[in-house]
């Protein structure tokens, strides 16, 4: 049977090895996904495959700076404990740098490991599982590269529990090397980092997340008795503010709530001697949509007296 590109990255997934190993499993087990993950267990990968089903939610995001390039990247591990330990921050810096010549998440398992010849990024992470002895997940990164003109920078904020990554574009290269413009792209990942904004500017909003803002706020203010014929006036004005609680450009700057971050950006160019403009970022906050297991001890202190005292009285 055909094999899909789908099949391969959700066995990839679950199982920790890389594509290529994945693809033959399917193709091996005629496209089973149960004994396909059986048969990577059988190949030597069955301490990564039991792992993998465990959830993931702690770990670290760790970013990279290079020149003109930088990377942020989210390595996920089960326990907070394990995420301080010196073998798994030695992985995640390792892979640090394997990110900055990565296309993709699937491209960096299969990518040749530098310090490894022979083996594969997907090798080395089987590796630190089995030697860890908790799942381990590269969860997500992000790459950006510039030109002479402009600049990168990261943040990372509480050991790892946040990470920022900003590029900024200015008019000169002089003006991008400035010590004025890497302050303006220091402060601006803090910023970032406090206040979470959701996009650039009002007009990089998804629109999906405006038109569920106004549904929320037409219905909330109906709910409080605002006449109808006012109602889309309310929720225009309304709207506005969270544009401008939401998108960076208009933020208060955490620094200076005098200033928005397009009046800091303004004044700062002056000074750099050349206009600086924040082009894109991306914030990485650990675990964030990860769905973590909470265990009900009292429930299963309650579970375990209960089948106790039903065997005594047997």
């Amino acid at each position: 049977m055909s094999i899909s590109a789908s099949m391969v990255k959700e066995l990839r997934e679950k199982t920790n090895a890389v594509m290529m190993e994945c693809k033959k499993a399917l193709q091996e087990t005629n496209g089973d996904f149960e004994s396909a993950v059986e048969w990577l267990r059988v190949k030597g990968l069955s301490a990564a495959a039991k792992k993998s089903d465990r959830i993931a939610a702690e770990g670290m995001v760790f970013a990279i700076t290079a020149d003109k390039a930088a990377a942020v990247v989210e390595v996920n591990s089960e326990t907070d404990f394990v995420a301080r330990n010196e073998h798994f921050i030695g992985f995640v810096q390792d892979i640090g740098g394997h990110v900055l010549t990565s296309a993709s998440i699937d491209n960096l398992l299969d990518h040749p490991h530098a310090k490894h010849p022979g083996k594969k990024v997907g090798d080395v992470l089987k590796e630190a599982i089995a030697k860890i002895g908790e799942n381990i997940v590269i969860r997500r990164f992000e790459k950006y590269t510039t030109n002479d003109s402009g600049l990168v920078h990261s943040y990372i904020h509480g050991e790892g529990k946040i990470g920022v990554l900003i590029e900024v574009t200015a008019a000169t290269p002089s003006a991008a090397n400035s010590a004025d413009a890497r302050t303006f792209a220091s402060d601006v990942c803090l910023h970032i980092a406090a206040m979470n904004p959701m996009a650039l500017s009002s007009d990089q909003m998804d629109a999906t997340v405006v038109a569920k803002e106004k549904e929320i706020l037409k219905a909330k203010n109906l709910e409080q008795g605002k006449k109808p014929e006012m109602i889309d006036k309310i929720v225009e004005g309304q709207v506005r503010k969270f544009l401008a609680e939401n998108c960076l450009l208009d933020q208060s700057f955490v620094k200076n709530p005098d200033l928005k971050i397009s009046d800091y950006q303004t004044e700062v160019s002056k000074k750099a001697g050349g206009d600086l403009k924040i082009k894109r970022f991306v914030r990485f906050e650990l675990g964030a949509g990860i769905e973590k297991k909470v265990n009900d001890f009292a429930a299963e202190v309650a579970a375990q007296t209960a089948a106790t005292a039903a065997s005594k009285s047997h």
